[in-house]
């Protein structure tokens, strides 16, 4: 049995900053993307065999067994470092299905002739028959202005903050941490030293995630170059604003080349989504109930 790895979509461009702050959990940029954007990475995200998990009993029935989802959950933890969300175990479980609709309708069409039946290629050649027969939607500069509208988000340039955190060992409760702000105020640097942390360009999601909003709002309405108490998930920080830069909005004419190829890949997709939830609709799907 093998399955691929699953690897995360950041959400925002890569941090130049010197030193990062602890990670933050958070819902996978893949699991929000078009799903079948993913099936193209190779076919099965997870590489049960189909005779487990599905044809046991009737080949117009697909079963998402027990051993199904504990694979899910086994590839999830090795990925993220912890157990998906009841949402995130739904979405993975559709992947799974469409993956076996796929392959069930690639065996249907023959497609495993030649190829030692390999559950990954017949998938990918199902989808392949798929792709075929899906077509482009007419467009012009009105659909596509709306579309850019619709996900400015992934074009505007956000805030970007250069800052230094000084990292206090033990407690950091608001009061301590404001007195050792002023203690570095008052050039007492010494024991920021071998804590400081150096930040540069850091986006405004990118913070909110890690440090939470409130931490944002309070950085940007904070001084340059002072030393500041900031609160930060339970605790608080010892935060020095170096400069920001405010956002810029994007220029859809600028922009319209990748525009219209996000547009595409994002429309093509959802139709192959829709092809496929189309032909699952002549399954029965069956969820396995285990009793205690």
């Amino acid at each position: 049995m093998s399955s691929l790895p699953i690897s995360a979509i950041a959400d925002s461009k890569p941090a130049t900053d010197s030193a990062r702050p602890e990670a933050t959990l958070r819902t996978p940029g893949w699991l929000r993307e078009p799903l079948l954007h993913f099936l193209l990475l190779g076919g099965a995200l997870f590489g049960i065999d189909h005779y487990v998990v599905g044809l046991r009993d009737d080949p117009d029935t697909i079963v998402i067994t027990t051993e199904v989802d504990d694979e899910i959950e086994g590839v999830f933890e090795t990925a993220s470092g912890r157990e998906p969300s009841p949402q995130e175990m739904t979405s993975l479980q559709q992947i799974w299905l469409d993956n076996e609709v796929l392959y069930r309708e690639g065996l249907a069409m023959q497609l495993d002739k030649g190829d030692d039946a390999i559950r990954e290629r017949v998938i990918f050649k199902a989808l392949s028959v798929i792709d075929a027969n899906t077509k482009l939607p007419a467009y012009d500069d009105e659909v596509l202005r709306a579309w850019f509208e619709s996900h400015r988000n992934k074009y505007d340039e956000p805030a970007r903050y250069d800052f230094q955190e000084a990292v206090l060992s033990g407690d950091n409760s608001e009061a301590a941490v404001r007195a050792f702000a002023a203690r570095l105020n008052s050039a007492e640097t010494g024991e920021a030293n071998a804590g400081l942390r150096v930040f540069k360009g850091r986006p405004q999601a990118n913070l909110e995630q890690s440090y939470g909003s409130d931490f944002v709002a309070a950085l940007a309405q904070s001084p340059t170059g002072a030393w500041q108490a900031l609160p930060a998930g339970k605790g608080w920080r010892a935060i020095r604003l170096e400069g920001l830069s405010p956002p810029k909005p994007a220029d859809f004419q600028a922009l319209r080349g990748i525009v219209l190829q996000d547009w595409t890949d994002a429309t093509m997709a959802e139709q192959r989504t829709a092809a496929v939830r189309a032909l699952a609709k002549k399954y029965r799907i069956k969820f396995e109930v285990v009793s205690e």
